[in-house]
């Protein structure tokens, strides 16, 4: 399949940076005429043609952050929000903020929106659809067109750009092992299908924390999920069945939603939280600390993730244009938050 030429394969190939190629490309005077000429030459011998989401043709700097994510009901991404701004703020950038409901098509033309000379750079976290798909032309097709790109919570290991991350294995060991110090043997876990990266890493750190206690892991009481931002009604309804149909001492997930709904049916069963089944959770939303009893949970600490993610994505925008292309992965430490839905650790 013939590769597709773009402003970053065009710079490679003549040994200019992409910014120069998209000022020669559209007649810039900052750019000489003998290298205008041999670019504008090059570019139409190859049929180049820019990409519908014209990135890097814009003719000013906005000083305008766009983000991307999938949903505002969680108290996660509004933490991430507020960090963005706060970090945006203090270095004069304004942030603009869409919603692509977990859609693919949605995502996609939020990006082409926002490429439209109304940003500098991108702030995303995936779709859930995006990652089903297991399509990411739009994000790399951006890369290449020269608008830095920021990934966060939901990332492509593959995409070439800057992440900010926690460490969802180790994370959920936190918690799970949390659950086997205060005695629990039979944890069961409530997950997302492997496409969902989180879920898939979660359920990981899940299985190699009972593996590290001696615990045998049962797959009858791994319960994965399609969704991740909410629970709806089948949702809810698998939860009740796997929880109803199961004999457990203590409940993993990997949501504060998730947990809420399990609280709520094991209720209606009679169960007493924390004295027949035990809760941890991911998230310190604003359900964990006033839910009766109160969730432990492992935070991931959401503000601080958005301050990173500005903080990296602002430095690309202000970096010099002749500076080598190097992509960070930066990780965020979780912390465990002990309350009321777990027992007392055993001596």
């Amino acid at each position: 399949m013939k590769r597709k030429l773009t402003l970053k394969l065009i710079a490679k190939e003549l040994d200019v940076s992409i910014s120069t190629v998209s000022k020669a490309l559209r007649d810039s005077a900052e750019i000489s005429e003998d290298t205008r000429q041999k670019i504008k030459a090059f570019a139409k011998l190859y049929n180049y043609k820019p990409n519908n989401i014209a990135l890097s043709l814009k003719n000013r700097k906005t000083r305008t952050i766009g983000i991307i994510i999938p949903q505002i009901v969680h108290h996660f991404f509004t933490k991430v929000i507020k960090g963005i701004e706060q970090m945006a703020r203090e270095h004069n950038y304004n942030v603009i903020i869409t919603l692509s409901n977990n859609d693919f098509d949605k995502e996609v033309l939020n990006m082409e929106l926002l490429a439209n000379g109304s940003t500098d750079g991108f702030i995303v976290s995936l779709a859930n659809e995006t990652l089903h798909k297991d399509d990411f032309r739009h994000v790399t097709e951006a890369i290449d067109q020269g608008m830095p790109v920021v990934m966060f919570d939901r990332i492509v290991d593959e995409i070439p750009c800057d992440k900010v991350l926690i460490d969802d294995r180790e994370g959920a060991k936190m918690g799970v092992r949390h659950l086997l110090k205060t005695g629990c043997r039979k944890i069961a876990i409530i997950t997302t299908k492997d496409y969902v990266t989180i879920g898939k890493l979660r359920t990981k750190g899940y299985i190699e924390a009972l593996e590290s206690y001696g615990v045998r892991v049962q797959k009858e009481l791994i319960l994965k999920l399609d969704n991740i931002d909410r629970c709806d009604d089948e949702c809810s309804a698998k939860i009740k069945h796997f929880l109803k149909d199961n004999d457990i001492d203590a409940v993993f997930t990997v949501n504060e939603m998730f947990a809420v709904t399990a609280a709520r049916h094991l209720n209606a069963l009679g169960k007493n939280v924390p004295t027949d089944v035990s809760i941890v959770s991911f998230s310190d939303g604003e359900l964990s600390k006033h839910l009766i009893p109160s969730l432990s949970t492992v935070s991931q600490h959401g503000e601080l993730m958005g301050r990173k993610a500005a903080e990296l994505l602002i430095n690309k925008l202000e970096r010099p244009e002749d500076e080598v292309e190097e992509y960070t992965t930066a990780y965020i430490d979780t912390t465990l938050i002990e309350r009321e839905s777990t027992k007392k650790i055993k001596n």
